[in-house]
C-alpha cells in the first residue's frame, strides 16, 4: 500500500505539475516515519510531517493505521480528509482545489464531485423550480467526506485520530482501498462497481 501512496504522489506531480522548486509531493506513512515509528503527541495526536515540508509540497498522503488520508496546505491553512472521494473512491490527491462561494473545495478528478476542505460537505449546483427565474446556486448534500482536525505544534503537523462512532460516506472507500491496495489508483470498471 505504501507503494500505491508513493505512486499517487508521483503521479500527482506529473499530472498537476511541479508544486515547488523540488517538484515533489511528499510520501508519508505515519507508522514508518523518518524516526522509525509512529510519533504520537502527548494528547494522542498523530504526527504527519514537518510544517515547512508540507507547506512546500502543498499536499501529502499519509496513512493512519493503513487508512490513507490527504493533507492539503491551501491559502495559509492545513486541511486533512480521507484521500478517497465518497462518490466512487476517486483519488483526491490528484484533484484541483477551487474556490466555490468562498469555500475551498477539492474537485475529484474522476467525476468532478466537489468537497469542501473545511467541513467535508459535498456540493452541487441546483435550482429552485418554484422561483420565477430559477438561478443555479451551490447547495450542500451534507457532510460526505471524513475530515481530520489538524494541529500545529513546534513546527510539527498532527492530526486527531478518527472518531469511528460517527460514519461518513467516504468510510466505505477508505476501507475498501485500505484492504485492497492494488485497486487504489485505477478507476473502477463496471464489473467492480456491481460486485
Amino acid at each position: 500500500m505504501k507503494e500505491v501512496t508513493m505512486l499517487c504522489n508521483r503521479l500527482a506531480s506529473v499530472f498537476l505539475g511541479p508544486q515547488n522548486e523540488n517538484d515533489k509531493y511528499m510520501d508519508v506513512d505515519s507508522h514508518s516515519s523518518n524516526t522509525g515509528g509512529a510519533e504520537m503527541h502527548p494528547d494522542g495526536l498523530i504526527f504527519i510531517g514537518k510544517e515547512d515540508d508540507i507547506k512546500k509540497s502543498q499536499r501529502i498522503t499519509p496513512k493512519i493505521d493503513g487508512r490513507e488520508i490527504v493533507v492539503f496546505y491551501h491559502e495559509g491553512k492545513f486541511h486533512a480528509l480521507d484521500s478517497r472521494c465518497y462518490h466512487e473512491g476517486g483519488p483526491l490527491c490528484f484533484g484541483e482545489i477551487e474556490d466555490i462561494d468562498g469555500q475551498a473545495c477539492i474537485v475529484c478528478p474522476w467525476h468532478k464531485f466537489k468537497i469542501t476542505l473545511e467541513t467535508g460537505e459535498g456540493l452541487y449546483k441546483g435550482i429552485n423550480p418554484q422561483e420565477s427565474s430559477p438561478t443555479p446556486k451551490w447547495q450542500s448534500k451534507g457532510v460526505k467526506q471524513r475530515i481530520y482536525k489538524v494541529t500545529i505544534d513546534s513546527g510539527n503537523v498532527y492530526v486527531s485520530p478518527p472518531d469511528f462512532s460517527v460514519s461518513f460516506d467516504s468510510d466505505y472507500y477508505a476501507e475498501k482501498y485500505k484492504q485492497g491496495g492494488e485497486l487504489a489508483i485505477g478507476k473502477p470498471s463496471r464489473s467492480e462497481d456491481t460486485e
